[in-house]
């Protein structure tokens, strides 16, 4: 009996479409490639951060009184002791002369009291009443000189005028801040870094300081401080970080910031791209063969490949869902090093 056509028009359907599957197999199918090379690996967290004084001084008056003048302005430099503002002493200078008419009194009797004790005329208690009289009317004179120099806001330190708050006919209070001092050369950074990134950070560690400021400058700088709390809000930690020039920085600066916390010499490096689910595709004999790795630092364009693969060999960029091991494979362009 002879078979059905349709059979053999179906037999043939088959035979077409496994031949061209063959054919397709056989085919190099254009990937881009490139060699995985050595070079320097490192890992960074990134924060921004602003430049301010490791120590900045906050200035407030002793007492309350009305500003009378202000006789700095913003980016003034002064020096410790200099006079930054003027109070209303009025009403001091009058206390002042009260205390030293007092004072005038009671070292007359003083002297008197001495003469008399002297010639036998006064006891030795009333004598010794007008000495303390005396003397406390000395150190009452004396403490309201002293309220009356705390009328003269001085500065504490030597530095910049960074902020000013104040202007004449203020009411100045002890608890208020008139002005802000910093020295421009003790400066640092203070950065804040996301919370997940906070185990990795120890201080002493190198980073790498930018500014839109200085396009292409990047300042080194090194880790000095890690404060102990965060704030749950932003769910962050602050850092300070101390740059090794500091000459130039200004300060409010905003900077971008990259802590170095790993880094190799010699890694094992191939493109982001070219790692996919913990594998890449590497080209044996002509061939597409899947390679398990293991990844270690992850930059921003290359990745470590701690195992799994030599320097030299080379592997796919951006394998598509259909490759399959040893599916015939051919470099679409030059390979070359990234």
């Amino acid at each position: 009996m002879k078979p059905p056509r349709t059979s053999l028009i179906l037999l043939a359907i088959l035979g077409l479409g496994a031949a061209a599957y063959g054919w397709f197999r056989s085919v190099p199918r254009g990937v881009e490639v490139v060699a995985a090379r050595l070079g320097p690996a490192v890992e960074l967290v990134y924060a921004t951060g602003y430049v301010e004084p490791r120590r900045p001084v906050s200035v407030v008056a002793r007492t309350t009184a009305p500003v009378r003048d202000v006789l700095v302005e913003e980016g003034d430099s002064v020096r410790r002791g200099q006079p930054l503002l003027l109070l209303d002493d009025r009403e001091q200078r009058m206390l002042l002369d009260q205390a030293a008419a007092v004072r005038v009194r009671a070292t007359l009797d003083e002297r008197r009291a001495l003469t008399l004790y002297g010639q036998g005329w006064v006891a030795r208690a009333a004598r010794d009443e007008a000495v303390a009289t005396a003397t406390g009317a000395r150190a009452g004179e004396a403490a309201a000189r002293a309220r009356l120099d705390q009328m003269v806001v001085r500065a504490g330190i030597d530095g910049v005028v960074l902020k000013r708050d104040v202007q004449p006919g203020d009411l100045a209070t002890p608890s208020r801040a008139l002005l802000q001092i910093g020295n421009v050369r003790d400066l640092w950074v203070t950065a804040t870094v996301d919370e997940r990134d906070v185990p990795q950070l120890r201080v002493g560690q190198q980073a790498l300081l930018k500014s839109d400021a200085w396009p292409g400058r990047v300042i080194p700088a090194r880790l000095v401080e890690l404060t102990p709390g965060g704030d749950p809000t932003q769910r962050a930690f602050r850092v300070r970080i101390v740059p090794d020039d500091r000459s130039g920085l200004p300060i409010g600066l905003s900077l971008e910031v990259n802590i170095v916390v790993q880094q190799k010499a010699n890694a094992v490096l191939v493109p982001n791209n070219a790692v996919s689910d913990g594998a890449v595709w590497k080209i044996v004999d002509g061939r597409a063969v899947r390679q398990p790795v293991r990844v270690g630092i992850a930059g921003s364009e290359l990745t470590e490949v701690s195992t799994g693969l030599k320097p030299g060999e080379m592997v796919i960029l951006n394998p598509t869902a259909d490759l399959a091991p040893g599916v015939r494979v051919k470099p679409a362009g030059p390979a070359k090093a990234r």
